[in-house]
């Protein structure tokens, strides 16, 4: 058994792997048509289960995460949840990562949660720890210094769900079916899911929703707040795409501490968040972006920043 290690917010991962590096095409769906895009494809740990690509040309900057297993819907199993931590350190410790999309390559399913074949093989313990993994790696997640965007195309259930509340954006297609189930079996959800959905749709909403494990569909998800965008079936990627295009135009730098202002700051009070505001503020202060940023202003030309 393993346990992934919760960074604070001063301290760097450790480089546990080195990635080995192959070219690749992968298809992206944009507006109904498959446009065609070279990427590096990451191979970050021994899981087949998940795959990183690194996007070039006008979109480098940007890093897509895939899930890939098809034959459990995306389940979480030991491997699987190995191969998202590995994925999830080397976004958080590469300076060409600007933002991340997270995204399944199996059709109509994001993620349907646990394995629970492979968790009714566990012991208590095993189970315990195991979960702990999971409740680390997606803490972890949320916060990766980069901005991450979950991409909810069909199911999105128990372990699926809570990994999407960990990124900071949420995009579904009008299909989706979001929840969190686990009270059916006689748990509660343990990843995240019974302090993050509450802290977005607020307290009397996530207590409907784990009480009765019901389903939410994409329109439903939006008008909850629960996801960010609810787009017609099969665009979510599209309108992510767009929106991580949005991001990596701007200063990276002052995304990673705007992130951190935000993150950091709804967890006190506001005075204390002020605080943290002007420091984070001071550290961009200093950044040769930002000088670049008022360069192109004043020639009417776009910035480009390096992130230094």
């Amino acid at each position: 058994m393993w346990a992934m290690r919760v960074l604070t917010k001063c301290s760097l991962p450790a480089k546990s792997c080195k990635p080995y590096l192959t070219l690749n095409f992968i298809a992206h769906q944009h507006h109904g048509q498959y446009q065609t895009r070279r990427n590096l494809i990451l191979d970050t740990s021994p899981s087949e289960f998940v795959k990183l690509h690194r996007l070039t040309g006008p979109d480098s900057g940007i890093v897509q995460i895939s899930l890939d297993r098809l034959e459990v819907r995306n389940a979480i199993g030991k491997e699987m949840l190995r191969g998202l931590s590995h994925a999830f350190e080397l976004i958080n410790q590469k300076s060409y990562a600007n933002v991340a999309i997270i995204s399944s390559s199996v059709p109509g399913v994001f993620c349907a949660g646990a394995d629970l074949k492979e968790r009714r093989a566990m012991s208590q313990s095993e189970a315990k720890t195991f979960v702990n993994s999971i409740r680390s790696t997606f803490s972890f997640l949320e916060v990766v210094s980069v901005p991450t965007i979950a991409v909810i195309e069909g199911v999105a259930l128990g372990g699926g769900l809570e990994l999407a509340l960990a990124c900071d954006i949420r995009i579904c297609g009008e299909n989706a079916l979001m929840g969190l189930p686990e009270t059916g079996l006689a748990i509660i959800p343990a990843a995240g899911g019974s302090q993050r959905l509450p802290r977005l749709v607020g307290k009397a909403i996530a207590k409907d929703i784990i009480f009765t494990g019901r389903k939410v569909d994409g329109k439903e998800a939006l008008s909850l707040g629960l996801v960010n965008y609810c787009v017609p079936a099969g665009e979510a990627y599209s309108k992510a795409l767009t929106v991580a295009r949005d991001i990596n135009q701007k200063g990276p730098v002052a995304i990673r501490m705007a992130k951190k202002a935000i993150n950091e700051g709804v967890e006190t009070d506001l005075t204390s968040a002020l605080v943290l505001e002007e420091d984070y503020y001071d550290y961009v202060l200093s950044t040769k972006d930002r000088l670049e940023g008022l360069a192109a202003f004043a020639e009417k030309r776009k910035p480009r920043y390096t992130g230094e």
